[in-house]
């Protein structure tokens, strides 16, 4: 949903986090869209006058109930990342018109029991009905289509911090999911 306090640029990108959560194990948060079959990573946009690290913290509270103290902040990608909409998810209407959006993603340990996450923590309709624990490339999979990339693009890019020894192996399905030419390394995408 955009707000009018969201910033948006004049290139039409709304400014954005995106959260990647990670246990002990280095498994990686997944939420279940709350009354859709989609599965995501938690992501919020930045309002203006908000720093990036302001929004990350606001939209953890807000969509999965963490505060500050309960995750350790491991890496953040250097540069933004950018989708665009396809055609039928642009709200025409929209002034400013948002054609896309360009995120932050910040990778973040788990330093709490996770008994602490929860869906209920403001008077907000839950972004969330369900999660799970993924693999590292699962999320690339189950998003919807046209975050692929940029969900490629986070993880290859915070994978460095999270993997040391190394990026985990690409899954058997993952040509069919994240596209040709993906092993050859992150597109920033402008």
């Amino acid at each position: 949903m955009v707000r009018d306090t969201d910033f948006i640029d004049a290139d039409g990108y709304r400014a954005n986090v995106g959260i990647v959560l990670m246990n002990a194990d280095r498994r990686v948060f997944v939420g279940g869209r709350a009354g859709a079959r989609g599965w995501q990573f938690p992501q919020g946009g930045i309002r203006r006058g908000e720093r990036p690290e302001q929004a990350l913290y606001r939209e953890l509270a807000e969509e999965i109930g963490l505060a500050r103290d309960q995750v350790e902040e491991i890496a953040r990608t250097q540069k933004w990342l950018r989708y665009r909409l396809p055609p039928q998810f642009v709200r025409r209407n929209s002034v400013p018109l948002c054609i896309g959006q360009k995120q932050r993603w910040f990778l973040l340990r788990l330093a709490a029991d996770e008994s602490a996450l929860r869906f209920d923590s403001t008077d907000q309709p839950a972004e969330f009905d369900r999660w799970r624990w993924g693999e590292w490339w699962d999320a690339v999979r189950d998003v919807i289509w046209f975050k692929r990339r940029v969900y490629s693009n986070a993880l290859h890019e915070l994978g460095a911090q999270a993997f040391p020894e190394g990026l985990p192996p690409y899954p058997a399905w993952w040509e069919e999911h994240a596209g040709a030419g993906r092993r050859a390394g992150p597109d920033t995408g402008g």
